[in-house]
């Protein structure tokens, strides 16, 4: 059986995005489930219904020829098991979402303040939603800037970004690439320090992208988040998603300070 039950494996697994993906819902240890795939030991009783009621087939029929198995699962093509056709952008990344640590914590509603790269001397608040969807860990940010400084600005005047990317936990910090989804004309990275604090209020980082001028100028400021939870009221929220000047009393000493650039050390802009 044990020589069945690899090949069946294998073939079950091609069926999702990656093997992570498989012992991550299944709570199965990568290594042990490695050993299953390879023939080297073989599941518990507990484990192998576990992995039956997964694929969706008795326990036993893990076992079949794998020919039968094949035909069991309605697969198109037994031989793509060996050599899955891939898309190569999604294998480039298949390490990344391999490594990663789990981000469940952070998910959530933050409010991310920056200095602005298309209005130098301004704060720009947007509004982030952190998820999890099937084990990846995605996120979508807001922004909206005045076409013109009239204090009375119409729903026109509003020029409005909504960026989507994915994030990534390494070596004790957070990476996050998005590009703005509207125009498809420009990405971002950002850089956070995660929070080893029971309660998660807010977070340190660096922001590199381009500002929205004619120049496209590349520029790198600091950025922080600001938890705002699980569930808000996202039309409030909305609202406040816009241009500050620093001296705006809604913008807390806090945030000032953690925004506040400071010197250059040795042709580096680092963040402590």
């Amino acid at each position: 059986m044990s020589e069945n039950l690899a090949t069946n494996l294998k073939l079950a697994c091609s069926h999702y995005r990656s093997i992570s993906e498989v012992c991550r819902q299944l709570s199965i240890n990568r290594a042990q489930f490695n050993k299953y795939l390879s023939g080297q030991s073989q599941p518990t009783a507990f484990n192998l219904k576990r992995i039956g009621d997964f694929f969706g087939v008795e326990d036993y029929e893990l076992g079949l020829p794998p020919e039968q198995f094949a035909r069991l699962i309605g697969a198109r093509n037994p031989a793509s098991v060996s050599a899955p056709q891939q898309d190569p952008l999604s294998e480039l990344l298949r390490p990344l979402r391999e490594q990663s640590g789990n981000l469940s914590r952070y998910c959530g509603y933050y409010f991310e303040y920056s200095n602005c790269m298309s209005v130098p001397g301004s704060i720009l608040l947007s509004l982030v939603h952190l998820r999890e969807e099937r084990g990846t860990f995605l996120f979508e940010r807001q922004e909206r800037q005045e076409r013109s400084s009239s204090t009375d600005v119409q729903a026109e005047d509003w020029v409005r970004c909504r960026y989507l990317g994915a994030a990534f936990q390494l070596q004790d910090r957070l990476f996050l690439i998005d590009y703005e989804s509207l125009t498809v004309n420009e990405m971002s990275q950002t850089i956070l320090i995660p929070s080893f604090k029971s309660r998660i209020t807010r977070l340190n980082g660096l922001k590199t992208g381009v500002s929205s001028g004619d120049r496209r100028t590349p520029a790198c400021t600091r950025v922080v988040w600001e938890y705002l939870g699980t569930e808000i009221n996202r039309i409030s929220a909305y609202r406040q998603v816009k241009l500050y000047r620093p001296d705006d009393p809604r913008i807390d000493d806090d945030v000032r300070e953690r925004l506040n650039v400071g010197p250059i050390s040795d042709g580096l802009f680092e963040l402590e």
